[in-house]
């Protein structure tokens, strides 16, 4: 099995993609302890609105994001 390991801007990309996949299953009605991913997403990349619009400016950022790198 071949190792992968992430590097630089690398390591940002992929926590973006996975506090994307945390608030996709919060707009679906799933619970965490701690923070929420929908807290740390709103406080980190200052957007605003309800979760589900969250969701989709999330999204297209993300999208930005992994097309830049």
């Amino acid at each position: 099995m071949k190792e992968v390991v992430l590097t630089g801007k690398q390591i940002s990309v992929a926590r973006m993609l996975v506090l994307k996949a945390a608030l996709k299953l919060e707009c679906l009605g799933m619970k965490r302890r701690g923070r929420s991913a929908y807290s740390i997403v709103k406080e980190e990349f200052f957007l605003k609105g309800s979760k589900a619009s969250v969701f989709e400016q999330f999204t297209r950022l993300c999208e930005t994001s992994k097309g830049g790198s």
